[in-house]
C-alpha cells in the first residue's frame, strides 16, 4: 500500500482562498490596489515592453535599493521572495534540519507554524495569552531554550491580535540567546509594522537590533498588494543571507519582472498608498472599538497596535461550548465569516476579526450582523438552560 506524503499540515485558514461571504470579518488584510492605479498616462507603454525573461535570483537591484532606503540597510542585505511566505519557508528550511529546536509562539499565523514543522524541526511553543494582552514575557520563553535552539520566529505585529512586541522585550530575548543558544537567529515577521493607525508611529525594523535578526514582510498587508506574491527578507549576516539567494534559485529561480516592476511602483508611491491606508484602518479600529463598548455584555477584545485585526473573545459566563460551537454555524448563515481561534492554536472562542478590508458602510452592516448573531446564539442557549 502506498503512503501518501503529508509533509504540509492542513489549516482551515485555507478557506480564506476560497469564496468569500458578502460580509467578510476574517480577513487580514485591507482594500486591494488596483493596477490601473499603478499605471499612470504613458506608463501602461512602458509596462508592455517589459521583457518577460528570468530576474536575478537576489531579486531586481534597483527594487532591493528602494528596499535598502526604506529600512536603513544596504541593497546587498535584501533578498526578494515569492511573498512574505516564501521567506518564512526558506529561513525555515536552512536554518533547522529534521530534530533541531524551534521556537515560536501560539497563536500564530498557521503557516508560520507550518514551515518549521514542514522542514521537520522540534517545535517548542510559547503560549501568549489572551488574558496577558498577548505580550511576550522572555522570563517564560527562557526555559524553552537550548543548546540545540536555531530558530526563534515571532511576528510583530502578531497574526492574529494585531498586538506589537516592543523593542526592549527583543532585545531581551536577544540576551536569552547569548546566554543558551548563540548560535541561533531570530526571525521577526514584520507583516503588520507599517500598518500604523491614522499618525500613530511606526516601530524600527527588527534588523536593526542585531547581526542574527531577520526580518522579512511582504507587500501584502500593509500595501494592498498580495496578489503580486512580492516579499523580502533582511538578513545582515552574509552567509544566511547567500543561503537565502541560492534557496530561492532552487525552489523558484527568481521571482516574475512583471511583479517586480509593479512592486517598485508600489514603493515609489508607498507613502500616498500607505498613507491613505492607514486612515482606513483607523476608521475601521474607531468603529470598531465602538461595537465592543455597545456589545461589552457579549465580547471582549485586545486592542491592536498595527495592522487590520483584533482578537475578540465571547463571554465564558454567556457562552458554553455548544453555543460557541453555534455561533460560527449561525455567522455562516449570516453571509459573516470571521476568523475561528482554532486556526491559529487558540480556544475557539476566541475569533480574528478583521476591520480592514470591506468599505466602512460594509464594515458597519458586518458588525450589526455580527451582534445579531451573538444575542440570538444568546436567547437560545438560555432557553435551553430554562
Amino acid at each position: 500500500m502506498t503512503r501518501t506524503p503529508s509533509r504540509f499540515p492542513r489549516n482551515e485558514i485555507i478557506s480564506l482562498t476560497e469564496g468569500a461571504p458578502r460580509f467578510d470579518l476574517a480577513e487580514s488584510v485591507g482594500p486591494d490596489i488596483l493596477l490601473r492605479d499603478l499605471l499612470k498616462t504613458g506608463e501602461a507603454d512602458e509596462m508592455e515592453s517589459l521583457p518577460l525573461g528570468y530576474g536575478t535570483a537576489a531579486g531586481d537591484p534597483v527594487l532591493r535599493r528602494k528596499i535598502a532606503a526604506m529600512h536603513g540597510v544596504d541593497p546587498d542585505d535584501v533578498v526578494i521572495t515569492v511573498g512574505g511566505m516564501h521567506a518564512l519557508f526558506l529561513i525555515g528550511f536552512i536554518l533547522c534540519a529534521p530534530g533541531d529546536e524551534a521556537v515560536t509562539t501560539a497563536p500564530l499565523f498557521p503557516g508560520a507554524r507550518n514551515a518549521l514543522a514542514a522542514v521537520g524541526a522540534d517545535i517548542k511553543t510559547l503560549d501568549v495569552r489572551f488574558d496577558e494582552g498577548y505580550r511576550i514575557d522572555p522570563e517564560r520563553l527562557r526555559p524553552l531554550l537550548s543548546p540545540k535552539t536555531r530558530l526563534i520566529s515571532l511576528a510583530s505585529p502578531q497574526n492574529p491580535s494585531g498586538v506589537a512586541v516592543p523593542l526592549e522585550t527583543l532585545e531581551q530575548v536577544l540576551g536569552l540567546m547569548k546566554e543558551i543558544c548563540p548560535d541561533a537567529y531570530l526571525l521577526v515577521d514584520e507583516t503588520y509594522r507599517e500598518a500604523a493607525y491614522g499618525d500613530d508611529g511606526v516601530m524600527p525594523c527588527a534588523s536593526d537590533l542585531h547581526g542574527r535578526v531577520v526580518s522579512c514582510t511582504s507587500l501584502s498587508k500593509c500595501h494592498g498588494a498580495p496578489g503580486l506574491r512580492l516579499g523580502w527578507a533582511i538578513a545582515r549576516d552574509e552567509a544566511l543571507r547567500e543561503q537565502l539567494v541560492l534557496g530561492k534559485f532552487t525552489t523558484v529561480i527568481s521571482c516574475s519582472l512583471a511583479d517586480e516592476a509593479l512592486a517598485l511602483r508600489v514603493l515609489e508611491r508607498a507613502e500616498e498608498i500607505v498613507g491613505k491606508r492607514r486612515l482606513h484602518l483607523q476608521d475601521g479600529l474607531t468603529r470598531t472599538a465602538a461595537w465592543v463598548e455597545a456589545n461589552s455584555d457579549l465580547v471582549e477584545w485586545i486592542r491592536p497596535d498595527a495592522g487590520a485585526l483584533c482578537c475578540m473573545r465571547l463571554r465564558q459566563t454567556v457562552f458554553d461550548d455548544a453555543a460557541v460551537a453555534q455561533f460560527y454555524h449561525m455567522l455562516g448563515d449570516a453571509d459573516v465569516r470571521v476568523a475561528s481561534g482554532a486556526w491559529f492554536g487558540e480556544d475557539a472562542r476566541i475569533f480574528r476579526l478583521g476591520f480592514g478590508l470591506l468599505p466602512m458602510p460594509d464594515l458597519e452592516t458586518g458588525l450589526d450582523l455580527l451582534s445579531r448573531t451573538l444575542r440570538r446564539v444568546r436567547e437560545i442557549a438560555g432557553a435551553e438552560h430554562a
